[in-house]
């Protein structure tokens, strides 16, 4: 093996360094939270501010979450949590498990829909014609819905995952 063979090698993080990198990047977000916390002001007028980018869009109401609303089941480990929006007369049903979002647009129609996670970029998925749709990646942190329906815009209220 030459030296360009092993720069090479080095060059190239493996599952190691990256599992490394977040977990600094925790350590050194969870010091700053101590040590410089953000205002609850300035947090609650940042929030504020992001949502009238879709200032014409309805919200949806949350009128269920399995965490507060349904009762404990006996032995059950890593229940999905079950959340219900409403908005006039969509409803949107959605079950958030470790490998991402299922859910349904109710009545049933084709739809775009964005996992909103803050100042990230938002990861649509399409509900099918029967208004079905699947997101492969869990939400992390602080999320909400907007839902296109191409009649409207329906957003749901921010929840931590």
């Amino acid at each position: 093996m030459n030296a360009d063979d092993e720069a090479g090698r080095d060059a190239v993080p493996d599952d190691r360094d990256l599992y490394a990198d977040t977990l600094l990047e925790e350590e050194l977000r969870q010091a700053a939270a101590v040590l410089d916390p953000v205002p609850a002001e300035l947090l609650q007028s940042a929030l504020d501010a992001y949502a009238l980018h879709d200032l014409d869009a309805r919200l949806a109401e949350l009128t269920f979450d399995s965490l507060v609303d349904a009762l404990p089941v006996r032995g059950a480990v890593d229940a999905p949590r079950m959340l219900t929006f409403r908005a006039g007369a969509v409803t949107v049903d959605v079950e958030v498990t470790a490998d991402g979002l299922i859910g349904q647009v109710l009545p049933p129609q084709p739809a775009r829909i964005e996992v909103l996670g803050g100042p990230r970029d938002a990861r649509p998925v399409e509900a099918d014609a029967l208004g079905r749709f699947t997101g492969h990646t869990p939400p992390a942190g602080p999320f909400a819905l907007r839902l296109s329906t191409g009649a409207e815009v329906i957003v749901t209220e921010w929840l931590r995952a």
